[in-house]
């Protein structure tokens, strides 16, 4: 496009002079050009570079002015000049714009009420300036790096004049950053916002109260979740909109209201937990109950009869509404909440309509072709996360619609299993790469948004209700579930046993010097460890569940002889830490169920038995002991597993059981037990039990385990007879044993 004639000839003129004095004069040509029709992009830019950084910079910040002057005129031209030119996206980015940020931050800093008009208006057009300049990635990062964010939080706290400006300006880079907008250890800015605008947010009663809901929503979308969770208690924010919200929502209201409304309450119920929405200390049950009815009604207004295309049109809001059911159903299985009969049906009618709207939906979906939009299958993602949360607790409503939506739910987790797999193996070889210091090798890898969420991690606890069901457990082994399952453990095994990466040469420096940085990594590490162990426990219950079940396929199936094998070699290698116990006890356990059915493949030369079998026998072995230091007569649970007793009593008396049965199928193990010390060690300890002082069902355990033994090998009664077995089959009255020892 061709340049006016206007603007070279003042292009020329501002190039020409000598004196800022004459700049500064032609300046008010400039003013006019910029609005003219003709002044193009490209105009535009050469007359802002004409101008040029330097000496609008000096006008911003000159103090002296010509005497009958009004005290702010440099500030008001340079203003006017730079407020014209930052509406082209062009120049709003331009570096030259951008580096006039420190001082346009410093004028909209000294902002108040009082000001004179003439201060007021610069105020303004640096507001105009700022939200251009934020609109555009140059501009957003060096907001943030000029410390925009907290210098708009005070601004919004503490002054009174055009602080909605200083708010669009912060949900513009809180929006576009996330949670690296905020300091990770200085919370006091968002909290100081948060609470006056939730305030403003429960005492406003027009139809501001709704715009404050998506400002709120955005300010906690972007806030360091992991941060302000946990520090949120001396904060009025949380309660305030608690009150808002619960003024909203009920009271009669249309859709325009409702949806902000809900997408904050999923955002904060997300954020706080469902202990939030009980924080009406007089009525806490009302508030939680209406969320859950409002979320499964919209749930169904927004699903039901109605194809993925219409339904993707309200995302936000449907998502919002699952978060809001996802967190509440955990809440409410945990029975903190004490629920008359009435509400019970009330919420088990308001869910399972929700969850009929939602098996519909993912019905049709599952007919549909594959899936190839991003945003169509990051949403059936969150229609199946959703239907896990409602499977893992309800394991008898609407069976058949679930079964027949069962394979595309799998599907779909096993897809993004496979995704979020890939990503944090990709991420793993790029440690490594970056530690062994080589040039890194192949393509960039490309980030696939479905790798965010593993779905299948979410679905385990449902699946260990599913391979109980028959019907549900022949979809999972029509679907080969059982290998992924198998895949998943050993991924997740992967992750319980890291080993820490060697640090690059070139980084050892800076890691000593920052203390903090590692610290941090450790508990992502940490939690990522947690993780891993709760999704290996709930695989081997659903592996356990299979094994038992379908004894006939266990007995000859590839995975499951490979599975054997993994334990095999990986349980010994286990950390023998507090945190590993319930985790070696569901292998330990798993691994006897597989021996049992796999007797006939088991080698009695395979020296990786030998140091599982020693293994599998600490785990039971350590579970009772004799307490010294309080009665020393009585069996007690040792202090280790008392802890985590209500989920390894049930494990412990079955694997006793199957240590049992494995000795009947496979006689030769016991020599390893009788190596072990361990028979001995059960008979010296009852001795010292008192009299009648043993549980009926750990002195069957014990007594019939030791039948065992003696049957599987003619040696273990002598060494029993020796240790004073006859005191304890007399003690605790052991028959069966006495029968198997002394004859009758």
């Amino acid at each position: 496009m061709s340049i006016p004639e206007g603007v070279m000839k003042c292009v020329a003129v501002l190039k020409a002079v000598d004196t800022d004095s004459e700049k500064f004069a032609a300046l008010f040509m400039v003013t006019k050009l910029v609005k003219g029709k003709d002044c193009n992009s490209s105009a535009k830019r050469m007359l802002f570079e004409a101008i040029g950084a330097k000496f609008l910079k000096k006008l911003l910040s000159s103090s002296s002015v010509p005497v009958d002057c009004p005290p702010q005129v440099y500030k008001s031209v340079a203003l006017s000049i730079l407020s014209a030119f930052c509406t082209d996206p062009e120049l709003a980015s331009h570096p030259d714009m951008v580096g006039h940020i420190p001082a346009l931050l410093e004028i909209v800093s000294q902002a108040d009420e009082d000001a004179p008009d003439d201060m007021l208006i610069i105020v303004s057009e640096a507001y105009t300036c700022l939200q251009c300049i934020a609109q555009y990635p140059p501009g957003q990062k060096a907001l943030l790096e000029q410390k925009a964010i907290p210098k708009m939080c005070d601004i919004y706290a503490e002054k009174t004049f055009q602080t909605d400006e200083a708010l669009n300006i912060l949900v513009t880079l809180v929006s576009t950053f996330g949670p690296e907008a905020w300091n990770p250890t200085d919370t006091e800015p968002f909290h100081a916002i948060m609470n006056k605008i939730a305030l403003d947010f429960e005492t406003d009663h027009t139809e501001r109260k709704f715009e404050l809901c998506a400002i709120l929503q955005a300010l906690l979308q972007s806030c360091r979740k992991e941060v302000i969770s946990t520090n949120t208690k001396e904060e009025s924010w949380s309660l305030s909109i608690h009150k808002g919200l619960s003024d909203i929502l009920g009271s009669k209201i249309g859709k325009k209201q409702r949806d902000p409304a809900l997408k904050l309450a999923s955002v904060m119920i997300d954020l706080l937990g469902a202990d939030w929405a009980m924080s009406d200390k007089e009525k806490p049950k009302i508030f939680f109950l209406l969320l859950i009815q409002l979320a499964s009604i919209e749930v169904r207004m927004q699903l039901e009869d109605k194809q993925l295309k219409a339904v993707l049109e309200n995302s936000d809001l449907i998502t919002a509404c699952f978060i809001i059911l996802e967190i509440s159903i955990g809440y409410i299985v945990t029975d903190q909440l004490d629920l008359e009969q009435k509400e019970k049906q009330s919420l088990y009618t308001a869910l399972k309509g929700a969850f009929a709207a939602v098996i519909g939906l993912l019905s049709s979906v599952s007919k549909m072709k594959t899936l190839t939009n991003v945003k169509e299958k990051l949403f059936v993602c969150a229609v199946v996360r959703v239907l896990t949360a409602w499977m893992a607790q309800e394991t008898s409503a609407m069976r058949p619609q679930v079964y027949a939506v069962l394979p595309y739910v799998l599907t779909v987790a096993n897809d993004t299993f496979y995704a979020h797999r890939n990503r944090k193996l990709a991420e793993k070889v790029k440690c490594k790469a970056k530690a062994d210091e080589g040039p890194s090798s192949g393509e960039p890898t490309v980030h696939d948004p479905i790798s965010e969420i593993d779905i299948l991690r979410l679905l385990l606890p449902a699946l260990c209700y599913l391979a109980v069901e028959e019907a549900a457990r022949k979809i999972l082994l029509q679907h080969k579930q059982d290998e992924i399952l198998f895949e998943c453990l050993s991924y997740h095994w992967t992750i319980v046993h890291y080993k820490k990466p060697p640090v690059p040469r070139s980084e050892r420096l800076k890691l000593l010097q920052d203390g903090n940085r590692t610290e941090e990594l450790d508990l992502h590490i940490l939690e990522e460890m947690k993780d891993s162990r709760t999704a290996m426990v709930s695989l081997c219950n659903v592996l356990m569940n299979i094994t038992v079940l379908e004894a006939k396929l266990v007995e000859e199936s590839p995975t499951f002889i490979s599975l054997l094998k993994f334990i095999y070699n990986n349980l010994p290698e286990l950390k023998q830490i507090p945190e590993n116990l319930v985790l070696h006890g569901h292998l330990a356990v798993l691994g006897l169920l597989l021996m049992k059915q796999q007797a006939k493949r088991i080698k009695k030369n395979d020296f990786s038995i030998c140091r599982y079998i020693q293994a599998t026998i600490r785990f039971l072995w350590d579970a009772y002991i004799i307490d010294e230091s309080n009665d020393p007569t009585e069996l007690v649970v040792s202090m280790s597993y008392k802890e985590h007793w209500m989920e390894l009593m049930e494990l412990w008396f079955l694997g006793m059981q199957t240590m049992s049965g494995v000795l009947q199928v496979i006689p030769w193990l016991s020599q390893f037990t009788i190596e072990s010390g361990w028979a001995e060690e059960i008979i010296e300890t009852l001795k010292r039990v008192k009299i009648g002082g043993l549980e009926p069902n750990v002195k069957s355990a014990f007594e019939d385990l030791l039948c065992h033994l003696v049957k599987a090998d003619d040696s273990v009664a002598s060494v029993l007879k020796k240790c004073g077995a006859l005191t304890v089959c007399r003690n605790h009255r052991m028959m069966e044993l006495g029968k198997r020892l002394f004859g009758d």
